[in-house]
């Protein structure tokens, strides 16, 4: 176990340093590519079809992602799973 200096100790007890924690990394471009593959699959698994470009606005949104995913060759035109 790491022995600290008392200063340094004090320090963090420090009232003011009570709300200060360690910033979260931002999503990454592949993080956001997960997530929209999930999402346009849980879309398909839940409306049992793929999502139109005439549907509502979260339909049209499932169909932009879902377009996009299959032109970057991350959706497959047949499986709708990663390939």
């Amino acid at each position: 176990m790491v022995e600290w200096p008392k200063e340094l100790l004090e320090l963090f007890d420090d009232p003011l340093l009570d709300g200060v924690r360690p910033k979260v990394a931002a999503p990454t471009a592949n993080d956001r590519m997960q997530q929209k593959l999930a999402e346009v699959n849980d879309w398909i698994a839940k409306n049992g079809r793929e999502p139109r470009k005439d549907g509502n606005l979260k339909e049209k949104m499932m169909f932009a992602a879902m377009t996009t995913l299959k032109a970057k060759g991350i959706m497959d035109e047949a499986t709708n799973r990663k390939s």
